[in-house]
Formats: C-alpha cells, structure tokens, sequence
C-alpha cells in the first residue's frame, strides 16, 4: 500500500484528476475500477470519483507498485537556456515576452528548447519548483502563440493561480491586445471581424466562412487602425476567442493578409519572412473573486520593445510591402 498526501498544489481537484497526474502509469479504466473496488480511498473511507481533494487529505492506494515507477523524476529541462524576458512575477505568476522562433511547448519527444521549459529551468534555479515535491502539478504558461509570433505569455507558478487564471480567461477577464502589421490600407478605422472557424489539421492552417458549416466555431476578432503607411496598416487588435491562427486568418479573410503571412497569402517580404504579429499587451479586467490573483485586478502589462514595435519605429515610412532586398531598403531609409 502506498500512501499520497494532498499538498496544497493538489488540493480542489477531483479525484480523478489528481490519481491521472499523480500516478500517470495507472490505466484511466483500472483507476476507475480501483475508485469503485475500494482499492483507492480518501482519509482511509470510500471516496467517490468526483470528489474534491482538501489539503492534509491522505489517499491510501492498495495497488500494484508498478504504478508508481514514474516517480523517477524527469529534470530534461535542465538542458534548455533558463533565459526569460520576464515583464513581472510574483509569487503566484510570472508574465514574460516570447521572442520569434520559439515554441511554448513541446512538438515532439525528447529535450527541446520551449518556453515551458525555460519557466521550469527558471523556477527550479529560483528554488521554487522542483519536480520531486510536486506530485500533479507543473508551472506553465497558460496560453500559446504560434512559433514565430512574438509577445507577453503569463504563466502559473502554483495550482492556486493557474485555476483562477484559466476561469478567468475563460469568462474573458484577462484582455489579450496584439499590434499586427497588414497589408494595404484598411477602408475603416475600426471594426469587428466575426467568422467561422475550423482547423485544417493536416495543412495546419485555419479555414475560415461567413456562414456557420459543420463542425465549425465562431471566432470574434476587434481592430482598430493606429496608424497607416504607404502600403500597409498597423492595427490593434482584441481576442474575443483564441482559436488557432484566429489573427492570421481573420486579416486574410478581409484581404488584407499579416505582412510577411505567406501561408496565408501575404507576400514576401524582406524584413518579415514570418507574419508581422506581437501580442504586446495583457489586461486584467478582474470581476468578482480572483483569490491570490487579487493584487492584479485592473492592472496591465506591455511589452515596448518588441522585434514589430523597432522594425516600425527604425524603418517610418519607407519600411513596407515591397520586393526589394533588405540592401535596397536601408539605402532608402
């Protein structure tokens, strides 16, 4: 028999959730099995499958020891740099910038620089995360940004603040701002772009309609223009959804692609050989209780120096949508 005590990084879960982290070797339907056989109990009582966890809670397992061999702890993420860009932390969040060319997380097996790795990195050379005291939690960023999209990324540092985090992204209380270079001149100023969204696993692109089709989910995107140039527009832009490439489909839809957005039919572009997006600022518009996440109601966050905001401010007017070489273009600036 083995024993598992509810630590506070374990505790308001139900049951299940925490013996699948826990003990990850153990097969859903054995758990499920072991839950109804009373080989799994809470403070030594029959516990049910939904039941949630309290802190000091004590789960005896009369299990096969097998089950407990991923205990061996895994620390390849002390092979990636420990690098962030950190914009604030505290002890319940960390909010950092991605640069371009970077993964959150991982896209195969083995050892791969991302940016969950690098929180880890961080966080375990900080003292405040080590995976052999944990045993159903790791700190993570809680929302992603395609590969070479830069910007702000929050992360969860506890159990606490990544429940609270995700209900309050859900109920849509952090705002996520993004500035985006497109092409041409937009006609509005300002407008909402609502479409319907499906993915396109195999091309990895983003298929969008005016009207809703089987298996589709409206996507909702606000823009407005800062500032237009010659050939080009840059726009802020508010996430009312987070569906996959949602900017980057959305702009296209209207013909007016994410300057160097090829596989969304922009065209090449010199200085952007990737779609020119940042996701530079985070609001949090808290409603209601927000626990140890109190301290951030109604504060924001923004990244000013990011690779778009210095390739538009270095470059004026003269910058944009063009076929000439980078050589070319600095002799015009």
């Amino acid at each position: 028999m083995r024993e598992l005590i509810i630590a506070e990084n374990d505790a308001n879960q139900r049951v299940d959730k925490f013996l699948t982290k826990a003990l990850p070797m153990l097969p859903k339907s054995l758990m499920y099995k072991y839950i109804r056989n009373k080989k799994i109990k809470v403070n030594r009582k029959r516990c049910e499958i939904a039941q949630r966890l309290q802190v000091g809670d004590t789960l005896q397992c009369y299990i096969a020891e097998e089950f407990f061999a991923h205990q061996k702890h895994n620390y390849d993420f002390l092979q990636v740099p420990k690098h962030l860009h950190i914009l604030y932390e505290d002890q319940n969040i960390l909010i950092a910038a991605k640069p371009v060319n970077l993964l959150v997380q991982k896209d195969r097996a083995g050892i791969q620089d991302t940016m969950n790795d690098r929180l880890l990195h961080y966080l375990y050379d900080q003292g405040t995360y080590d995976p052999a005291k944990e045993q159903s939690f790791t700190p993570v960023f809680v929302h992603r940004l395609d590969r070479n999209t830069e910007g702000i990324l929050i992360a969860a540092k506890n159990a606490e603040a990544l429940r609270i985090i995700n209900e309050k992204l859900r109920c849509h209380e952090v705002m996520k701002y993004y500035l985006a270079l497109v092409e041409g001149k937009m006609t509005k100023e300002q407008g909402e772009l609502v479409f319907y969204h499906q993915k396109d696993a195999i091309h990895n692109q983003a298929l969008l309609s005016d009207t809703p089709t089987p298996n589709s989910k409206a996507i909702h995107t606000s823009y407005r223009v800062i500032k237009t140039f010659d050939h080009d527009s840059l726009v802020e832009i508010l996430l009312h959804t987070g569906k996959s490439h949602q900017i980057r489909a959305s702009f296209a839809q209207i013909h007016h692609p994410l300057v160097g957005d090829q596989k969304y039919g922009a065209a090449k572009n010199k200085v952007f050989p990737y779609q020119a997006l940042c996701a530079y600022k985070v609001c949090f518009a808290f409603r209601g209780e927000c626990g140890c996440l109190t301290s951030l109601t109604n504060r924001e966050f923004i990244w000013e120096n990011s690779r778009l905001q210095r390739a538009i401010e270095t470059r004026g007017d003269a910058f944009f949508i063009n076929n000439k070489s980078a050589k070319e273009n600095d002799d015009e600036s």
